[in-house]
């Protein structure tokens, strides 16, 4: 079976800190990270506040946006100069209408977008930084290769230097 990977798509390159979407702007693509990291955020007044990070072979979307159709209220943006795959949601719906299969395959990965954002917001209302720092490394132990500290720590709502404790104990 094919996968949402290996539809056709163009390939764009974001240099380092560039933005590939900015708040208030609609965008219904669907990203395959081929190499470098991005992260998801919201602006809080003057204060960034990271949702998502996503790193080589992850799929990313303004997940607000695609489903909508609306201007999201996320901006995405490389952490690190970033090859990306975009597949649009003309080419999604041509392939989810060809085989049922197919269907089940995007539900699925909804679904795991669901329960990660579920368990994320778990963690924030109810877990010490400790216990967030270990339950982040158990579930995604490449994030700590692949994204600078100070990105996950904002991700894990502490500081940077609680990260680095964390770590070193």
């Amino acid at each position: 079976m094919q996968s949402i990977i290996e539809l056709p798509g163009k390939q764009i390159v974001l240099k380092r800190n560039e933005f590939l979407l900015s708040a208030n702007r609609t965008d219904t693509n669907i990203y395959f990270i081929e190499s470098g990291s991005l992260k998801i955020s919201i602006r809080d007044q003057d204060e960034e506040q990271i949702i998502r990070l996503g790193y080589q072979s992850n799929l990313l979307v303004a997940l607000d946006s695609f489903l909508t159709h609306q201007p999201s209220a996320f901006y995405i943006q490389a952490i690190k100069k970033t090859t990306l795959k975009i597949i649009t949601r003309e080419a999604l719906t041509t392939f989810l209408n060809t085989d049922s299969e197919h269907q089940v395959l995007w539900n699925k990965i909804l679904e795991d977008l669901v329960l990660q954002q579920m368990e994320r917001e778990i963690d924030l209302l109810t877990t010490s930084p400790k216990e967030r720092y270990l339950r982040v490394l158990k579930r995604s132990p490449r994030l700590f290769q692949e994204i600078p500290g100070k990105y996950i720590a904002n991700y894990l709502r502490m500081s940077a230097e609680t990260l680095s404790r964390l770590q070193k104990s």
